[in-house]
């Protein structure tokens, strides 16, 4: 695990009601290339995991469930037989908060456990 997905897994999201700027796109490049498969695209972020079988994925989507109820973020996850698709983005802002890059960090990070 690299330095900036270590610093992201040990944080916890904050709560974002709006009133902040969403983070400079500067600092989106920086924390992207720590997270490896994810995308930026417009004021989200994206990945697509891809499992054996159905039962992993859902196995994956209830630990993303999992992790969003603890961080209180939650994102889109679209499923299909082998694969699921999540997106981050922090509707309050109308962007990508830190939030994002924590719980995206956190996601990869299952795989190592």
């Amino acid at each position: 695990m690299n330095k900036i997905t270590e610093n992201l897994v040990r944080q916890k999201c904050k709560p974002c009601e709006g009133g902040v700027d969403p983070i400079p796109e500067t600092q989106v490049t920086l924390m992207l290339n720590g997270l490896e498969g994810w995308t930026h695209v417009d004021a989200q972020i994206t990945k697509t995991y891809k499992f054996k079988d159905h039962h992993q994925t859902l196995a994956f989507v209830n630990a993303v469930a999992w992790v969003s109820h603890r961080e209180d973020h939650h994102p889109d996850v679209a499923i299909g037989y082998n694969t699921a698709t999540v997106t981050y983005t922090t509707h309050a802002i109308s962007g990508l908060s830190e939030n994002d890059f924590i719980c995206a960090a956190k996601l990869d990070h299952l795989f190592d456990l």
